[in-house]
């Protein structure tokens, strides 16, 4: 009993001094930041599921490009050399679904403009050289998704003639 008190009164302290250097506004706020993901959303995983249930291979969360290994698309189809983006409307800026922050604006703003800022960037590196990098909204339909990724995939993927051994 006394080593789990000591334990949540570490834990207490640990989280406080914590908060004084975080760039959060509150306990709740940072719990809340920390828990989002890069990878592995459940818009994404929905359309994960559906590609490969159609038969579709690829990369996830992965660099296509060698010179710029931190731009990692969520999924990379690599012959077909297109780079799939599902991004969250609050992240990205969704123009239907975006509400503008209530507090700690003059944080938020810059950073949400810059976001879409480097998303425009990525898509026209990625076109200059030889990509197609496409980019889906986290409120839309999985199933329309995968339907237009694989549309977008059989038309670029190369086709290679049969072996014969």
């Amino acid at each position: 009993m006394c080593h789990q008190v000591a334990s949540a009164k570490a834990d207490r302290v640990g989280q406080n001094s914590c908060m004084a250097n975080s760039w959060a506004t509150s306990a709740a706020v940072r719990k809340s930041m920390l828990a989002n993901t890069r990878r592995d959303t459940k818009p994404e995983l929905a359309v994960r599921r559906l590609l490969h249930a159609a038969g579709y291979r690829y990369r996830v969360d992965y660099a296509p490009l060698p010179s710029h290994r931190r731009l990692k698309a969520d999924l990379v189809f690599t012959r077909a050399r297109v780079a799939v983006f599902i991004d969250g409307c609050f992240w990205h800026g969704c123009p239907q679904h975006l509400y503008a922050p209530k507090t700690n604006q003059s944080y938020w703003e810059p950073k949400l403009v810059a976001t879409r800022e480097r998303d425009a960037k990525t898509v026209a590196l990625f076109q200059s050289r030889g990509w197609l990098a496409i980019r889906f909204w986290e409120h839309e339909n999985p199933a329309a998704v995968a339907r237009d990724v694989s549309q977008c995939v059989s038309v670029r993927t190369p086709i290679t003639p049969n072996r014969t051994p």
